[in-house]
């Protein structure tokens, strides 16, 4: 082999091995891989640039920014409270059921950040038993669509790049939906062997939270329990104020009424959990002041406003602030949010009008500490645009009317244009280390094949593959992405696999949707290890769970899956 070959070869090795032994991520040794390639002069600048611009990056990239939109919406959150009852099979099929569908148009890596905590959080079931299978259920889901997961899109991308037109929205349906369905069925067969353990305790400090019920609420006339009031995430409801009287501590059975104020305690950060629920209101939010950030200001021991209540201060005219919450190290608060009398030491976290920092009290009263971010939810003829023109976009791209990228990008465009999102906020959640990774892989790629190396391996293989079953060069190409993806990560296996799938292709003189496919569904197939894909590893974080958990669940689903997906796409493509 020449001197380049072996450069390009180092460079592949060593990239694999970082991402198996080193702790670092993945962008980063992507990101060194390019550096290298370029500094060898395997790659010219003006390659990565075309990288850079590939249709299925750009895909991605829209679709995340869009998603993220979308997650703003009610729906998930709405759902995810409503999920878990006293009957685990049903909450089983539900918790799934959902997320399964859900992930198919989704990103489901937000579907799962956004479940955990209703299922930590519920009162029935330990959420070990349930948080594996939520997590099996978005990677299933992923993999109905093309857009259901990142790994579909990249290897989409790498197809686009060799000439091919890429996968249709619908090539991964027939696959997907029969292989995760049957997953389903196994998984609830093997829930018994799931653990029960405690949850993690939250990371959070607690704030004492109040909201009003309107006569017009959802809430009215249900119990706590048919509310679902006790899966909020990190929320707990802990007392009821009526008609001035204090009902503590608070039941399953307490029929809520209007005009009941409702006590919290917990992670303010999850407020726009009770935003949700139409009908129930902030006091901040009445006052039109909530926002997405919050001011967390700390009581001063000179404070003219010690020992004063926030209703009797007329707080929002002193301040042109409204408290959200209140915290008190030390001793548990009761009662009304405005009749509690402040303390020297108190945190506040305020909802603010544009006046607050002109005002010459603040220094006499508090230390400002920091600002809180929180998530807000959107008016109801926002959420109408968000989800009608998320699902027309999807609905158009699915029926091969418009492009997918053009879809995404005009509608991006009515997000900015509505409110719904800001230019600010898509600088903020642009996937920059992601953008690395697929840059970095279609880079090396190009290396790859531009140095010879894919055609030098090519030549290497004729004699031995020559004559060998596409099918058996299928199952190989499957299983070495298999592990690879249990190794690394979904992402990284699908960039890394690729190219050799292709040169296998080259080789055999066979389709390569086949094999496009079977690298995207091994890829997508981290049910043994917590760490191959993003949502196993969310669950993996959220409670006491040990690898041998994932292992013990994990191979049997990823068997039964790896044979469908297998078996059907040697009976689809006759191999």
């Amino acid at each position: 082999m020449a001197v380049n070959q072996l450069l390009v070869i180092g460079i592949f090795i060593s990239t694999i091995g970082a991402l198996v032994l080193s702790n670092k991520r993945p962008s980063y040794i992507f990101s060194a891989a390019l550096l290298a390639l370029v500094a060898t002069q395997q790659i010219t600048v003006q390659e990565v640039a075309h990288n850079l611009t590939n249709q299925g990056l750009l895909t991605l990239i829209l679709l995340l920014l869009v998603s993220n939109a979308v997650d703003k919406t009610a729906f998930i959150k709405r759902m995810g409270r409503k999920l878990v009852t006293a009957n685990f099979k049903s909450s089983f099929w539900r918790m799934f059921l959902m997320t399964f569908t859900s992930s198919a148009l989704l990103n489901n890596t937000a579907i799962v950040a956004s479940m955990i905590g209703p299922i930590k959080q519920n009162q029935y079931h330990p959420a070990s038993r349930l948080l594996i299978p939520l997590s099996y259920a978005a990677i299933l889901g992923g993999t109905v669509t093309l857009i259901g997961t990142s790994t579909n899109l990249i290897v989409d991308s790498f197809l686009l790049e060799h000439g091919h037109p890429g996968f249709n929205f619908w090539d991964f349906t027939l696959y997907g939906l029969v292989a995760g369905l049957s997953c389903g069925l196994l998984l609830f067969a093997l829930t018994p062997l799931l653990p029960s353990i405690e949850s993690k305790s939250g990371q959070y400090k607690e704030y004492f939270i109040e909201a009003e019920v309107d006569e017009s609420s959802e809430l009215v006339g249900n119990t706590v329990e048919q509310n679902h009031l006790r899966n909020l995430p990190e929320l707990f409801l802990v007392e009821i104020i009526r008609k001035g009287k204090l009902i503590s501590p608070v039941t399953p059975e307490i029929v809520i009424q209007a005009d009941d104020k409702l006590i919290f305690s917990g992670n303010v950060k999850k407020v726009d959990s009770l935003s949700h629920i139409k009908g129930l209101n902030l006091f901040a939010e009445t006052n039109g002041l909530l926002r997405e950030n919050l001011t967390e200001v700390i009581i001063s021991n000179r404070a003219q406003i010690i020992g004063q209540t926030i209703k009797a201060l007329g707080f929002r005219a002193l301040f042109d602030a409204a408290v959200v919450a209140i915290r008190r190290d030390g001793e548990q608060l009761s009662g009304k949010l405005g009749e509690i009398k402040l303390q020297a030491g108190d945190f506040l976290l305020l909802a603010t009008g544009q006046d607050f920092v002109k005002r010459h009290n603040l220094s006499k009263n508090f230390f400002i500490l920091s600002e809180q971010k929180i998530a807000r939810k959107l008016e109801l003829k926002l959420e109408v645009v968000t989800l009608f023109g998320f699902l027309t976009t999807i609905g158009l791209a699915a029926l091969d009317i418009i492009p997918l990228a053009t879809g995404l990008l005009f509608f991006l465009a009515i997000l900015i244009i509505s409110g719904v999102t800001s230019n600010t906020e898509i600088k903020r959640n642009l996937p920059l280390n992601l953008i690395v990774v697929i840059v970095g892989a279609l880079s090396l790629a190009t290396a790859l094949e531009t140095s010879g190396v894919i055609a030098a391996v090519t030549e290497l293989l004729f004699p031995y593959l020559s004559g060998t079953s596409p099918f058996i060069a299928l199952v190989v190409v499957y299983l070495a992405t298999l592990v690879l993806t249990e190794l690394v990560t979904n992402n990284a296996a699908a960039a890394l696999m690729f190219p050799f799938a292709y040169g296998l292709v080259q080789i055999l003189g066979v389709p390569i949707m086949p094999f496009a496919l079977a690298v995207a569904f091994a890829a997508s197939a981290s049910f043994i290890s917590p760490y191959g894909y993003q949502t196993n590893l969310l669950v993996f974080s959220a409670t006491n769970y040990r690898y041998k958990h994932f292992v013990k669940i994990g191979l049997p689903v990823s068997i039964l899956y790896s044979s469908i997906v297998l078996v059907l796409l040697k009976v689809t493509y006759q191999l």
